[in-house]
């Protein structure tokens, strides 16, 4: 007797695509190396991370940003105020749709989030590195070592959340929007650090 061909075949379970994410970081080695090791963390490959090659200046990132190619839902620009102006910035990422995730003064400012509070003013990144490296004694911005952070994040997203309760100020110093970024690579992954 013939083997009866089975006509219905198993179909995979439907799986909506990942938000696409664009990350553009000011910086060249922090700012990437932490987004990376987010997205791998959490298993989001819809993440993608660039450097803005034009320079520190915000506004050269949001620029660089308006320029990539990709369909992606959302476009975040990673950058710190140190001596910079964000008017330009802020205003440009607004008229394109683009996600700013600031922090004065510097970047390693939401890496100590991850370890203490920090409510008092900053001169700058380098008195942000110093009260870093009480918690993380051997950091080093080229070669940034996720695992000194991820147990961290939600403690970060938490503390910087306080620092700043309108994300659309960028001139509170100490604050971070990063926490922003980091919700909505949560979100597009449907997953939260260990």
């Amino acid at each position: 007797m013939a083997r009866r061909e089975n006509t219905q075949r198993r179909r995979r379970p439907f799986r909506p695509p990942r938000p696409r994410i664009l990350v553009v970081c000011g910086g060249a080695r922090t700012e990437p190396q932490y987004i990376k090791g987010l997205r791998d963390h959490l298993r989001n490959p819809a993440v993608d991370v660039t450097i803005g090659t034009d320079g520190r200046d915000p506004a050269q990132i949001v620029r660089r940003a308006t320029r990539a190619d990709g369909d992606y839902e959302q476009v975040w620009c990673v950058v710190d105020v140190d001596q910079f102006d964000l008017a330009d910035a802020v205003k440009e990422a607004r008229s394109h749709s683009i996600n700013l995730a600031v922090s004065n003064p510097c970047f390693e400012l939401w890496l100590l989030l991850h370890h203490a509070d920090c409510n008092s003013h900053q001169a700058n990144a380098d008195a942000v590195t110093k009260l870093l490296q009480r918690h993380v004694p051997h950091y080093d911005k080229t070669r940034l070592v996720f695992a000194h952070f991820v147990a961290g994040v939600m403690f970060a997203v938490d503390r910087a959340r306080k620092l700043q309760p309108d994300p659309e100020t960028h001139t509170w110093n100490p604050s971070t929007s990063v926490w922003r970024l980091v919700e909505a690579i949560q979100g597009s992954s449907g997953r939260e650090p260990q």
